[in-house]
């Protein structure tokens, strides 16, 4: 079992006046909205309390630069970029503190809207198709996309989250899986 006590880090924090890509802050209020001085371009599809804020991970988008897309982080909308978090263990209903202050829950896995359609540049692939596939659709964390596209969570603690900050495992409540499991 390995120690679960710091399981990653904000590489970085992005906010927009809607749309994506995303610009860079060195630091951010969350609050239970989403993260101040970010909007949406479709505020009936995106936002609110249960998709307050997205995160991705770096790991995820560099597999996504592997396969040919022209991604970058922030590029796909998401407001907390994290490193060293493997995608693969994150479930719905998990509590992740971030910083000395925040806590995040995360809700539902991000379903990729038409927005990112900017970056289908691969001949024969669409950015959508790789990273939301059937399993993913259905909840299987088994799929080899899961959280390739990011993850909605909403705002349990509001507070300032800053680039450098430990991510932890905060809870996991009843029906989501522990990162042990």
């Amino acid at each position: 079992m390995r120690n679960h006590n710091v399981l990653a880090t904000v590489l970085q924090i992005s906010v927009s006046r809607g749309g994506v890509p995303k610009k860079t802050a060195s630091e951010a209020r969350v609050t239970r909205d989403g993260v101040d001085g970010d909007r949406h371009a479709n505020p009936q599809v995106h936002g609110g309390p249960k998709q307050a804020v997205l995160l991705i991970t770096h790991e995820g988008t560099g597999e996504l630069i592997a396969q040919g897309f022209p991604v970058f982080d922030g590029a796909l909308g998401e407001n907390i970029t994290t490193v060293g978090l493997d995608r693969h263990d994150v479930r719905v209903g998990q509590q992740w503190a971030i910083g000395g202050e925040v806590i995040l829950e995360i809700t539902k896995l991000r379903a990729p809207c038409k927005t990112l359609n900017v970056y289908n540049t691969v001949p024969g692939n669409s950015i959508q198709a790789a990273v939301y596939d059937p399993l993913a659709k259905a909840g299987d964390p088994a799929s080899p996309v899961w959280g390739l596209g990011g993850f909605y969570a909403s705002v349990v603690k509001p507070g300032l989250v800053r680039s450098g900050d430990a991510v932890r495992l905060a809870a996991a409540t009843e029906g989501s899986l522990s990162i042990d499991e």
